[in-house]
């Protein structure tokens, strides 16, 4: 008999902590978890899922308005904002009820409660109960953080718009990343007018300079109002609205502002001070590549730990943790080439690296080959859509660094490129594999000349 109530406890049922917690108990290990909120963590209940479920709504809006291109008649259409917010409760609800289905039938005791970690291995539940474990495991993600300014308590954040009473007719979004751009694409073709105000100089800092390029000119031309080098100042009630004052001294009025300037892992309240649980700089858990913590016994993964920040990343760190600490297979989640995708409109998807880091990393030594065409479906719809890709080459070796394509499918296609660029494909297999006609993807395989 153990001399602990569990071998492994987890804290946060989100995708890692879940896939840690059912692979660790499908090796044999007695596991629990706990969680406060809803089973599914950030991604099933307010970020990737709900989120590309309004991006796919909102591209309805394109589509009605491009069909008459290709002969359909299409009759005067009209959006109702609380019928997609119930349907995505709806999907949302079953996704949990699925997790949580899951746990279960992997025999993973589950705790609707918060979790503090009061001692070498023990746990304390919110209602006072506690239990030990050989392992203690925290998987708690982290959550949007909101400017110091003075009224930054009238914003919203991505937390709250999914579920807004209503959509308003105007609404400014504060930030430039993933979820700044996401959202003012798809609520711009809700119906929202949308300005979208960031500090640095183009949005989607860390992206290839040309994809950023693109978007924002794509973003521009469907009525998105982008301004750069400026900030939030101050918020104020205007009304049912609110008036917002900018560092450059302009001041709008709009009926929402919504914040995306950054997220901070979930680390406050956790008693990781009382065991020896370093946190770095950035408020993340410190761990090592085996998501070992500085304390013994407890590992940490997926977001709060903020190496990469992505639910598939997550979910292999906690496969991986399970796999090597119970099931004797010892492996690391790899952190290199990991595809990524903006559910933008129009989409990124990339791959490997930007133009930028591959000459930083490799000096001259880089060839690019790229495109940009009109979408065969803009032909005829009359659209102004088109497709950029680009591939990012070593003149040396002739391998493939990276991989950034704008247009429809860019995601879908980011991801079987993955395959390739992890493989360590050259440009020879690119102009040695066959094109699939008519396709938007073909352009990858019959890029001929280089671009510098």
């Amino acid at each position: 008999m153990s001399q602990f109530d569990y071998d492994l406890f987890v804290i946060g049922a989100g995708s890692g902590g879940v896939r840690a917690a059912r692979i660790a108990a499908s090796h044999g290990a007695r596991v629990a978890i706990a969680e406060e909120f809803r089973v599914g963590g950030t991604c099933v209940i307010r970020g990737c899922v709900p989120k590309k479920l309004y991006v796919l709504a909102s591209r309805f809006a394109d589509e009605f308005r491009e069909a008459e291109g290709f002969g359909w008649s299409v009759p005067e259409v009209e959006f109702s904002w609380s019928k997609l917010v119930a349907a995505k409760e709806a999907e949302i609800t079953r996704l949990e009820r699925a997790y949580s289905s899951n746990l279960e039938k992997s025999s993973v005791a589950t705790f609707p409660s918060r979790a503090e970690i009061t001692a070498p291995h023990t746990i304390r539940l919110d209602g006072g109960r506690s239990f030990t474990a050989g392992r203690i495991l925290i998987a708690t993600g982290g959550h949007p953080v909101k400017p110091a300014v003075p009224g930054a308590e009238l914003a919203i954040t991505s937390n709250e718009v999914f579920d807004l009473p209503a959509l308003p007719e105007t609404m400014m979004i504060v930030g430039g990343g993933y979820i700044a751009v996401e959202f003012a694409c798809l609520l711009q073709r809700l119906g929202v007018k949308v300005t979208l105000i960031y500090r640095g100089d183009a949005i989607l800092r860390g992206f290839d300079e040309d994809v950023r390029r693109v978007l924002t000119e794509a973003m521009g031309a469907s009525g998105i109002e982008i301004l750069t080098r400026t900030d939030l100042k101050r918020i104020e009630a205007d009304g049912a609205g609110r008036k917002v004052t900018l560092t450059t001294g302009q001041t709008r009025h709009v009926g929402v502002v919504m914040v995306a300037t950054g997220r901070k892992p979930n680390t406050a309240g956790l008693g990781l001070e009382k065991v020896g649980v370093e946190v770095n700089a950035a408020g993340a858990v410190a761990v090592d590549d085996q998501s070992r913590t500085t304390a013994p016994g407890i590992w940490a993964v997926g977001d709060v730990t903020n190496r990469v920040n992505l639910t598939p990343v997550a979910i292999r760190e906690g496969h991986a943790f399970a796999d090597t600490v119970f099931g004797n297979k010892q492996w690391l989640a790899d952190h290199r080439l990991v595809p990524t995708a903006v559910f933008s409109t129009p989409e990124i998807g990339t791959v490997g690296l930007s133009e930028e880091d591959a000459r930083a990393e490799r000096g001259g030594g880089v060839t690019i080959f790229q495109t940009s065409f009109r979408a065969m479906k803009a032909t005829l719809s009359g659209s102004g859509h088109r497709v950029f890709m680009k591939l990012v080459v070593d003149k040396v070796s002739d391998k493939v660094l990276g991989v950034h394509i704008v247009g429809e499918g860019a995601a879908e296609m980011a991801q079987l490129l993955a395959i390739s660029v992890k493989m360590g494909a050259t440009k020879a297999d690119f102009d040695a594999t066959m094109p699939l006609h008519p396709t938007a993807a073909e352009e990858l395989v019959t890029l001929r000349t280089p671009v510098r």
